[in-house]
């Protein structure tokens, strides 16, 4: 069987299949990827990049549509190109968020076409208009109904259709719901675990260690999407009520969602500025490896989690499985992995008073709320990389008599049992 993958960013959501199916015997993976994808050891992997960005000239409400219009033209052309060299590739699994798959099918008509749906846009009741410091204006709404016109056509190019969580099911057209399969990728959940001898050294050369009262947050860029700015607004309380906790933050100073600050360079500088806290006790490590990251989840007395109702953070799931006590916002997809006071502190993402007593009482009674880190950590073993590998390869295999879900599963078992 030939598996091809399409991720402008590869390996992305597609890293642990990719690298199952990449060891099974009668399995050919081949990868698509931008030039800025970082690639997997062991998958052959092709570059593109379209020959040109969306013109500043098209209306702005179709820009997005014509960005999904070249990247998927690039791509044809690298099909067409392995098409002419005899490769037919019986599946493709693939992400296509940026149109990358748009003209698959007119290369490979008879190839099964799988997208990772991962998020349909709103202009009521998810992300856009959430958060009324941000609101959202009739251009902005245009510009979401026109921006699903691509996601329209890549429910209705696909056979099938995988998307990670049941909350951003629920946001997909009634009429391509019953096409599209909840199947989270999974994390390692094998590789995190709590750890009461944990220690972490700051670049300043002070060290933690697991026990202490410390607060921890973790987003791939710090920007209101992900709450940074409520969490800095709350953290003054914190530090004068508990003059002995350490403050631990990652992420970069990047957008990952929404936009740049228009009076700063980045919402750390500008967070900063209106709410100043001590360097010396709040710590700002950027980008970490992941062995350090680790060690971050390990050592946390309490982590924040918030975040607008959107795409659900691996972070997350990681400082569950890490044992970490949450400290989460109440918003979907949260509540999906997480009941208030069962497996985690729920707080309303825009009281910043009520976030900051949350944390404080977490300081104060950790041990006392040791059972919300065992649910936690329990509720993050069913978003394992063998629970999501099984699903993947069930979903890519469902037209084929390979078995490699029931070998994957003995192996799994195999190893459990020694």
């Amino acid at each position: 069987m030939k598996v091809l993958f399409i991720h402008q960013n590869f390996p992305g959501q597609f890293r642990h299949i990719a690298a199952h199916l990449s060891k099974q015997p009668g399995v050919q993976v081949l990868a698509i990827g931008r030039e800025q994808a970082p690639g997997l050891q062991g998958v052959r992997m092709l570059r593109y990049k379209p020959h040109r960005t969306a013109s500043a000239h098209t209306h702005p409400y179709a820009r997005s549509f014509e960005g999904g219009v070249l990247h998927g033209q690039q791509v044809l052309r690298v099909l067409l190109d392995l098409k002419a060299k005899g490769y037919r590739p019986d599946v493709i699994v693939a992400h296509p968020g940026w149109g990358e798959t748009l003209y698959a099918k007119e290369a490979f008509p008879n190839s099964r076409l799988i997208h990772l749906c991962e998020y349909y846009y709103q202009t009521q009741g998810a992300d856009a208009g959430f958060d009324p410091e941000f609101p959202l204006n009739l251009h902005g709404a245009a510009s979401i109904r026109s921006r699903n016109a691509l996601h329209l056509l890549n429910l209705e190019n696909c056979d099938q259709a995988i998307t990670p969580t049941h909350w951003q099911h629920s946001l997909h057209p009634v009429a391509y719901r019953d096409k599209i399969q909840v199947i989270h990728e999974g994390i390692d959940t094998a590789k995190l675990g709590p750890d009461p001898n944990a220690t972490l050294v700051l670049p300043n050369g002070k060290v933690l260690k697991a026990g202490e009262p410390i607060i921890t947050y973790v987003a791939r860029n710090l920007e209101p999407y992900r709450g940074f700015h409520q969490f800095m607004r709350a953290l003054p309380k914190v530090l004068q009520e508990h003059p002995m906790c350490q403050v631990v933050i990652v992420g970069g100073d990047g957008v990952s969602y929404g936009s740049k600050p228009k009076d700063a360079p980045n919402w750390r500088t500008k967070m900063l500025r209106e709410n100043p806290v001590d360097l010396d006790r709040v710590h700002f490590l950027g980008k970490v490896p992941y062995a350090t990251y680790k060690k971050v989840l390990q050592v946390s007395a309490v982590h924040v989690y918030l975040t607008y109702p959107f795409v659900l953070s691996w972070s997350l799931l990681e400082a569950m499985a890490s044992g970490c006590l949450i400290v989460g916002s109440d918003t979907a997809p949260v509540r999906e992995v997480i009941n208030s006071n069962e497996s985690g502190l729920l707080v309303s993402f825009f009281d910043n008073d009520e976030t900051a007593e949350q944390v404080l009482n977490a300081l104060s009674c950790s041990t006392g709320m040791s059972y919300l880190k065992k649910a936690a950590r329990l509720s993050a073993l069913k978003y394992s990389v063998v629970g999501g590998v099984a699903d993947y390869l069930a979903a890519i295999e469902s037209e084929y008599s390979l078995g490699l879900v029931g070998r994957y599963c003995l192996f799994q078992e195999s190893v459990i049992s020694t």
